[in-house]
């Protein structure tokens, strides 16, 4: 495959039914990529020689497990295609059993699995159709191997908007270059399951009791100025940053696409937010930084 016969940007967009496949997909389509939902992986190679021919630039494929006998084939397929000189990135869209279960319920769509195949039928399975969190479960094996070679977004406590922010983010970066993620986040919601790294903050003097503070977050000057003149959270900041220094090149050098360092506090509004703000400042050396903030873009 050579230059002239390649995408400038490929985007596999996958993850779990009811995940937020196509809220990604729709703000891939509102960034300039031309999208296509649940194309067959086999049929990838020639759909990519097509859209060269028609121009195309920026090219964003939806995949999921109504392929499901094709998966297989998928990540040989990726490979192949980087080898042959195709920029290809992967973003799998997970979310919580408890938090798929309330989406299907609410939108009242069956799940693509929960019907049993003619061949389970035939080994034995007893009903024509599964428990949904059966199928949860099984589509959960089906796209693990996937998983490992994706960037992972947990859509658990995200807003549509709040998604379709972080999916634009992803794609402004350069696809050849590991992107350092700094999330923030209240332990009191959970924990992201997409963060590679979690730093617990809730030892440190909190500014929620301090009243004039409470109301505002670890964006604003007060809070920030309150939380910098505090030794405890410089300590933690430098060991952060110091652990962080250490292992990154090891990353670049295993190719990893991303590096998600989650740090949580009770309500992800004051130290959290701060010592991510602070962190994102700290490594803006490193070329490609994002910042989330999980609870405040929520608001």
């Amino acid at each position: 495959m050579t230059d002239d016969a390649i995408v400038q940007d490929l985007v596999l967009v996958t993850g779990l039914s009811g995940g937020g496949k196509s809220i990604a997909l729709h703000a891939l389509e509102d960034a300039g990529y031309f999208c296509i939902d649940n194309l067959p992986p086999e049929l990838l190679p020639d759909f990519l020689r097509v859209e060269v021919q028609r121009g195309e630039r920026r090219v964003a494929i939806g995949v999921d497990v109504r392929s499901k006998g094709s998966l297989p084939h998928l990540l040989p397929l990726i490979k192949q295609l980087r080898s042959q000189g195709q920029p290809v990135r992967s973003i799998f869209l997970d979310a919580s059993t408890d938090t798929l279960m309330r989406r299907f319920s609410e939108t009242r769509r069956p799940h693509p699995l929960r019907a049993v195949s003619t061949e389970e039928r035939e080994q034995g399975a007893s009903a024509s159709t599964r428990a949904l969190v059966d199928a949860i479960e099984i589509e959960r094996e089906l796209l693990a191997a996937i998983k490992v070679e994706s960037t992972v977004i947990d859509t658990s406590l995200l807003r549509p908007a709040q998604l379709r922010a972080w999916v634009r983010d992803l794609v402004t970066v350069h696809a050849g270059h590991l992107t350092l993620v700094f999330e923030s986040f209240a332990f009191k919601a959970g924990v992201p399951s997409d963060a590679d790294f979690v730093f617990d903050v809730r030892v440190l003097p909190n500014p929620y009791y301090v009243q004039e503070l409470r109301a505002q977050t670890g964006r604003d000057d007060p809070v920030a100025d309150y939380l910098r003149s505090q030794p405890e959270v410089q300590l933690m900041q430098s060991q952060i940053a110091a652990f962080l220094q250490q292992w990154l090149p090891s990353f670049v050098a295993d190719h990893r696409s991303y590096l998600t360092v989650a740090i949580g506090c009770t309500g992800g509004q004051h130290r959290s937010v701060y010592l991510v703000e602070s962190l994102a400042k700290q490594f803006a050396h490193h070329g490609q930084v994002l910042t989330r903030h999980r609870e405040l873009d929520a608001r």
